[in-house]
């Protein structure tokens, strides 16, 4: 037997900033995001050796460890070793682990929460535990921020886990994912008006979201009304997004934008600028940097004549486009006979 299992990456359009402690545990969060076709993947194969082996292709690692011990945090394959030391029974036997995503980490697409929900979501699988979506999300959000105290916010796990267009509720004891009933035709359309750019580099997103974090503590009056600004605009690009008010939905992301600069000096680079502007100068409405920022992928709403020409100068200034859809399905497991597919 094997068991497989499979989370989409989001993109954000608004309200990053706002789903990270402490904000929205005093004012409330939210967040305006979608999954897309890239995707992070597990796959098990129960052994009878008292031997955990683990291969990674994204760290181009392989691993191996004794069974009924504590996974010690070394800097190698932490992330997983938090999710087997945190549930219960899932290092008490032998196994093999192939792991690998379609975006590398610091990307901004969410990359590593991803890879924590495929793994949370595989070992509900495996160890039959009666786990809904909620209980999955926080899990992972649990194991990212407080077992391993990687700084972040708590919006990609619940993304990952649910899947689809959904706006998202974050408050100090609970959280509320609101899927959005949007019509075929505005998604398509949507989708048509988006431009993925890769700028060409990662990022470690730490640093900055400790500065984040830090000019909110400090009520530093730019950023809490910058963090204030980014959740008004959150509900009105969701409202703008459900009437089909497209070409207002991308003017709203280059505002967003604008207030997420305004949250840590980091968050843009000389690199970013100059793509952005790039998009500007020939026609994009808007967009925004995904995730923490510092790198990774650039987001660009352009009317649709526009397009192949702002991807054009894009590729010339230096960035990658990527084609992408949306995904509407959110985490996935599933097991299959051993014999059918070799691992």
């Amino acid at each position: 037997m094997i068991i497989r299992s499979r989370a989409p990456l989001r993109i954000s359009f608004s309200g990053g900033g706002t789903d990270v402690s402490p904000y929205f545990e005093e004012k409330g969060g939210v967040v305006l995001s979608t999954t897309i076709d890239k995707y992070s993947y597990a796959s098990l194969l129960p052994q009878e050796d008292p031997v955990i082996r683990i291969e990674s292709l994204d760290f181009d690692v392989m691993a191996k460890y004794d069974v009924d011990h504590e996974l010690v945090y070394d800097g190698e394959l932490d992330l997983v070793k938090a999710v087997l030391n945190t549930i219960e029974g899932a290092n008490n036997t032998g196994f093999s682990l192939f792991l690998h995503s379609d975006a590398p980490p610091g990307s901004g697409l969410g990359s590593s929460s991803t890879m924590t929900v495929t793994l949370v979501g595989l070992l509900r699988q495996w160890l039959q535990k009666p786990w809904t979506n909620y209980d999955i999300a926080q899990q992972a959000y649990h194991i990212e921020r407080t077992v391993l105290g990687i700084k972040g916010g708590k919006q990609d796990q619940y993304a990952a886990t649910f899947g689809g267009f959904n706006l998202i509720e974050f408050y100090k004891d609970y959280t509320i994912v609101n899927p959005l009933r949007i019509s075929p035709v505005i998604l398509n359309e949507l989708e048509y008006h988006l431009l993925l750019c890769y700028t060409g580099k990662t990022r470690l997103s730490a640093g900055i979201i400790e500065t984040q974090v830090q000019g909110y503590v400090d009520k530093q009056a730019s950023s809490v009304a910058a963090l204030d600004e980014l959740k008004q605009l959150t509900i009105e690009m969701k409202n703008a997004l459900l009437q089909g008010h497209l070409n207002d939905f991308g003017r709203l992301l280059h505002d967003a934008w604008i207030n997420k600069k305004q949250l840590a000096k980091q968050i843009t680079t000389q690199t970013i600028d100059l793509l952005y502007e790039t998009a500007r100068k020939h026609g994009a409405l808007g967009g925004k940097i995904l995730g923490a920022g510092g790198g990774g992928y650039l987001l660009v709403y352009c009317p649709f004549d526009r397009k192949h020409i702002i991807a054009t100068e894009l590729e010339k200034a230096g960035g990658q486009v990527v084609k992408f859809g949306f995904d509407e399905e959110g985490l996935q497991t599933w097991e299959i006979n051993g014999a059918q597919c070799r691992f």
